[in-house]
């Protein structure tokens, strides 16, 4: 079930659209430079913080809260003890012994999906043809049928109920607490195994007339589960269970609680099963220097759609002849290309130097080292081959 639409921009419509992309490439190239900028401040903060953290950890027995701890940044590992139940109260499900509890609502809906083709006219002008299709989907978030192209026969209810986690307030590790999210942040997922006795309460509090049933795990709210119908739903529940847990925090009483180092930075590191504090503090450098990347790599993907857009007016001009726009729009291209590679370094290297100056001048000084060193090694050469040259 599909339609198409076809649509036309004139040139001077775009050439309005070119001013605009100037001054929203700007705002994102200066927002990129600051992305860039505050990653690497934050970057050398954290690396410091767990350097920090890594030097002041002290390994404590969970069997005993000692006082002479009050304070300092501990390392407790063990085995972990949820205080309370995780309970839907909505739905009256609960699951014994674990830390977490997941409820998870899928609708079977309408979606609209659409494709869109654009080419070039001769004037500058531009032609857009997109296809509107409508599928149905199972998805745990409503698609809003009041912004469908097409509307009519496509109307998506509203869901009775959504997605939700619930879970205990605080566990305990040996004589410890902590806090019942962070453990339930590490626990194991497996299904809750759903009754026929689950389904009058189920039924009751959605206050459905359609059929409930459950396959043991799933509960559908449907007439014929294999044929579903819009509006229909499938709700499942998963159990987060944490056996054992390690963490690395500050001792406040008898709870753990973030440890603030002397740059400001809160530690609060935690792991699954058991695990030291040096394999800890290794691991958050490890996600510390992925972070950092991911980050680089995302605000250089930014300054290149900046400055594509604060370029694009000069193609949009030379689209009066398209395979003339085409030319200049790839070699627009490649300009925006050429500044994201100088200026996003260069602004790297500016947030180093700032932020590790003797560092940074120390790899300069290896650097100009090693160029002096190779150009005098090739001088030392040049010479006795000169000296063996007849006149």
């Amino acid at each position: 079930m599909s339609f198409t639409e076809t649509t036309r921009t004139s040139w001077f419509a775009r050439l309005k659209n070119g001013v605009i992309g100037i001054f929203i490439g700007l705002i994102l190239v200066f927002g990129m430079i600051w992305l860039l900028a505050w990653n690497e401040g934050r970057s050398v903060k954290t690396y410091r913080a767990l350097v920090e953290g890594a030097g002041a950890v002290v390994d404590v027995d969970s069997g005993a809260v000692e006082a002479g701890n009050e304070g300092k940044l501990v390392h407790i590992a063990g085995r972990i003890d949820p205080v309370g139940t995780p309970t839907d109260s909505l739905l009256d499900v609960s699951a014994n012994g674990a830390a977490g509890l997941r409820r998870s609502v899928e609708m079977y809906q309408w979606v609209e999906e659409k494709k869109s083709e654009t080419r070039k006219t001769l004037g500058g002008g531009e032609e857009t043809v997109t296809t509107y299709s409508y599928t149905k989907e199972w998805r745990s978030d409503r698609a809003d049928s009041a912004d469908f192209r097409d509307g009519n026969g496509h109307q998506n209810p509203e869901m009775p109920l959504s997605s939700e986690r619930f879970t205990v307030e605080r566990a305990m590790l040996g004589a410890f607490s902590v806090n019942g999210r962070a453990v339930a942040d590490l626990g194991r997922d497996s299904p809750v195994k759903m009754a026929d006795a689950d389904l009058q309460r189920v039924a009751d509090a959605l206050d459905t007339n359609r059929p409930v049933k459950t396959d043991g795990q799933t509960i559908f709210v449907s007439a014929d589960r294999q044929n579903p119908a819009v509006g229909d739903l499938r709700i499942g529940f998963t159990r987060e269970d944490t056996e054992t847990a390690s963490f690395v925090a500050a001792q406040k009483g008898g709870s753990l609680a973030p440890y603030r180092t002397s740059n400001g930075r809160d530690l609060f590191l935690s792991s699954a099963g058991i695990a030291s504090a040096a394999e800890m503090f290794d691991a958050a450098q490890s996600e510390n220097t992925l972070i950092t990347w991911l980050v680089r790599v995302g605000g250089l993907i930014g300054l290149f759609i900046g400055f594509t857009l604060m370029l694009s007016l000069i193609s949009i001009i030379a689209d009066v002849i398209p395979v003339l726009g085409s030319v200049v729009a790839f070699g627009t291209g490649v300009i925006a290309a050429i500044l994201t590679l100088i200026i996003g370094p260069l602004v790297i290297a500016i947030a180093w130097f700032a932020y590790r100056p003797l560092l940074s001048l120390a790899i300069v000084a290896v650097g100009a080292l090693v160029a002096f060193g190779i150009g005098y090694l090739r001088a030392g050469k040049a010479k006795p081959i000169a000296a063996g040259m007849p006149a």
